[in-house]
């Protein structure tokens, strides 16, 4: 180990952050970025399928609901599953920022169990800008948005380059997804964490 740690606290001199001009506008649903995303997309039959939808300022709101597949404990939510509806939510935060980011470090607070069942109330904020890193913090709460918080994260995501995605992935992905006709849709494939 090289001791090296990433702080999720802004430094002093972190911007706050900007909404994009061009960012979808307060309660536009953002939709799925890339179809067979386990968090978002619509043809991963035990994925999340969360939604993420566009909030004030750089706020982003989604639901999930915890099916039987998301079990961890008999009835309850894994751990997992619920760091991942929060990863999700947080990464959507790039749509309002218009950058293509991905998670660099997150923390996960388990509050109080999440039943099969039970609908998450997501909610995310950019808090600051350093440079390339986001700073950035959700949480999710049981009972509706105002009910108890249930899990909350905090996050430092990082810009990077559409290159990132297309040197990393798996060649027989990248090429599908690059090959697809409808370049909106090629856009959007790359344009959130992996």
């Amino acid at each position: 180990m090289s001791g090296r740690t990433t702080a999720l606290t802004p430094p002093d001199d972190a911007g706050p952050p900007v909404r994009h001009p061009d960012a979808p506008a307060p309660g536009e649903i953002i939709g799925s970025h890339y179809e067979y995303c386990f968090g978002c997309g619509p043809s991963v039959p035990h994925g999340l399928h969360l939604e993420a939808r566009a909030g004030e300022g750089v706020r982003v709101t989604a639901e999930f609901r915890v099916k039987e597949a998301h079990q961890g404990a008999p009835g309850l939510a894994h751990g997992g599953v619920l760091a991942t509806a929060l990863d999700e939510t947080l990464g959507a935060l790039g749509w309002l920022l218009r950058v293509i980011a991905v998670t660099g470090r997150l923390e996960t607070d388990f509050v109080r169990p999440v039943p099969v069942d039970t609908v998450l109330h997501l909610d995310a904020e950019v808090l600051a800008v350093h440079g390339r890193k986001i700073y950035c913090t959700a949480t999710g709460r049981i009972g509706g948005p105002e009910g108890p918080v249930a899990v909350r994260a905090d996050a430092m995501f990082v810009e990077v380059k559409i290159d990132h995605f297309i040197e990393n992935g798996r060649p027989a992905e990248i090429k599908a997804a690059l090959a697809d006709p409808d370049q909106v849709k090629v856009a959007r494939a790359f344009e959130v964490n992996p």
